[in-house]
């Protein structure tokens, strides 16, 4: 499960399913310098998007990887 307090970075890591969410939010920065320690709370909040449901939609894309 993807939480609010994991980085963009572990994200994609452990979950590269998740990169479209992140495009499609226009979160293309996942590959820079703060994406290694900006978390999923931060990024959203900086970039006024629903952090519940960037969240509700990213674990979506894990559960259907399964």
């Amino acid at each position: 499960m993807i939480t609010k307090d994991m980085t963009f970075q572990e994200v994609v890591r452990k979950y590269p399913e998740t990169i479209q969410v992140f495009v499609r939010y226009g979160l293309g920065c996942i590959g820079c310098h703060a994406a290694q320690f900006e978390n999923i709370e931060q990024g959203a909040m900086v970039h006024g998007i629903s952090v519940e449901q960037l969240l509700k939609e990213l674990n979506e894309a894990i559960e259907k990887k399964d």
